[in-house]
């Protein structure tokens, strides 16, 4: 089990000092991708299960916070930015998304209902059935890519 993880971590170049996860992190987060219990995981690398499950939280907050970066990232270079304030009905927001698009001469490769989801889907919490209860700041890249971002 161990050394399937240690070859499959080798064959697709994970380099611990290029990136946010520890060596151990990816290891485990490997491992319970494969549906290894914690405690399975635990017995293989020889702790506990609970610092396994110490070492899986962390690893997965790390890759919301390098998602987050890299969301942050593109927003900072995409051409279109959107304002959507709180209270915006979700079926207002395509339409908005649009003309923001067109006045930038970027193409948006979805349809409303589409676009709405991806929305709604990124959003989370921040939309709550058709209204956009927190405002949110949606940019789209050149190549028109959709990211949203909560604004505080």
């Amino acid at each position: 089990m161990i050394d399937d993880v240690e070859e499959l971590l080798e064959e697709i170049g994970f380099d611990p000092d290029s990136s946010v996860l520890t060596y151990r992190q990816a290891q485990v987060l490997a491992l319970r991708e494969r549906g290894i219990s914690q405690a399975d995981i635990a017995g293989a690398l020889g702790t506990s299960r609970a610092n396994v499950s110490s070492i899986e939280s962390s690893a997965r907050e790390n890759l919301e916070k390098a998602r987050e970066t890299v969301a942050f990232a593109e927003a900072l270079r995409a051409p279109v930015r959107v304002r959507v304030p709180a209270g915006t009905d979700l079926y207002d927001v395509p339409d908005l998304v649009y003309e923001a698009c067109d006045e930038a001469g970027v193409k948006v490769d979805y349809t409303a209902p589409d676009l709405m989801k991806v929305v709604s889907d990124s959003a989370g919490s921040a939309v709550s059935g058709r209204e956009v209860s927190t405002p949110l700041i949606i940019g789209v890249t050149s190549n028109g890519m959709v990211r949203v971002r909560h604004q505080e």
